[in-house]
């Protein structure tokens, strides 16, 4: 059977983190643990993409802040968003003259930017690598489905793209505070699954088979469990993805309990904001990781988690032909000893 998991000997460690939400998110139940919103949703921006690349440049100023750091001391960033050609992470980090790979995973870009940041800072390539990531409400809808201008009807299974931006910075050497304790101590690359899922007003449905693949092999490779970590956090699958999740996983003999979560369930309050299936996007995963998690990790209130970033590989050309929509999964496990 050939090996599936990245092992991370080196310990690739954080050393910055950062998020930028827009009004809504921060109107959610996490909006303490977000650096900066805005409630402009166009950032003082004639275009939605253009208040998007705002999102993107201001994370990135953030991270560089805390981390002490400018951008010459970063080796490679990985970058990614949901519009054409990431456009928009292009001209967020266009000023700051770092190496640079695009990357489009749908809303898995943050996991896999920070498998594939880690790998390059394990093997030696990098000393320091980091990874951004964005998503707008406004541009994805524009981008996937109608303007907000043509006031569609969304469907109960929809979900909100979340206005935000989150990046990190990973790196090799000593271990100089709380949150640089935190390290990734390996990876899983995901697997392009679909189950003939069409509706492009269904992402959890799409995802949620990806999801169950990458995690059920991740526990087969390693011999672990559920039980084995604090969390296991999806990101994005929502209500609806994470309830057709639950019922893969129990298909195939794996329990998940109350230690599953996912990052499109917990950045909205859903009692007192109207989100249908929960919020989705890049930009949900990384702010809530980078906002919330990894501070979690830092103060050890968590120990050991797992976190599948899921996307849903779609296009609007390959949705009007009618092609069913995969989804992919990347895995990392994060920890702190």
């Amino acid at each position: 059977m050939k090996r599936e998991i990245l092992c991370f000997d080196n310990r690739p460690h954080f050393r910055a983190v950062s998020s930028v939400v827009g009004d809504k998110e921060n109107d959610g139940p996490l909006s303490e643990y977000f650096d900066m919103y805005f409630t402009d949703t166009k950032i003082g921006q004639l275009t939605w993409e253009k208040a998007e690349t705002e999102l993107v440049r201001h994370a990135i100023e953030i991270l560089f802040k805390k981390s002490n750091l400018r951008s010459g001391d970063i080796d490679i960033i990985f970058s990614g968003d949901l519009i054409n050609q990431c456009t928009v992470s292009t001209f967020g980090i266009l000023e700051q003259g770092i190496p640079t790979l695009g990357l489009y995973g749908a809303c898995s870009t943050f996991a896999e930017g920070l498998l594939l940041a880690s790998s390059v800072v394990n093997a030696g390539y990098a000393k320091r690598a980091a990874c951004v990531t964005s998503s707008h409400f406004c541009t994805a809808e524009r981008q996937f489905r109608f303007p907000i201008e043509y006031g569609s009807q969304k469907t109960p299974t929809s979900q909100s793209t979340v206005t935000g931006s989150g990046a990190a910075i990973i790196e090799a050497g000593d271990v100089i505070d709380e949150i640089s304790k935190v390290y990734i101590n390996n990876a899983m690359i995901g697997i392009p699954k679909e189950m003939g899922i069409t509706d492009a007003n269904n992402m959890g449905a799409a995802m949620a088979p990806a999801a169950a693949d990458t995690i059920i092999r991740y526990f087969r490779e390693t011999n672990t469990s559920a039980k084995d970590y604090d969390l296991v956090i999806t990101g994005d699958l929502g209500y609806e993805g994470h309830d057709i999740l639950k019922k893969l996983l129990c298909d195939s003999g794996i329990y998940a309990g109350e230690n599953f979560t996912d990052c499109g369930i917990m950045i909205y309050d859903t009692k007192k904001q109207d989100m249908h299936a929960g919020g989705s996007g890049c930009g949900c995963s990384a702010t809530v990781m980078s906002g919330y998690f990894i501070k979690q990790l830092s103060q050890r209130v968590l120990k050991n988690i797992l976190f599948i970033g899921t996307g849903a590989l779609l296009s609007p050309l390959s949705v009007m032909q009618g092609l069913p929509i995969p989804g992919i999964a990347h895995l990392v496990n994060i920890r702190v000893d």
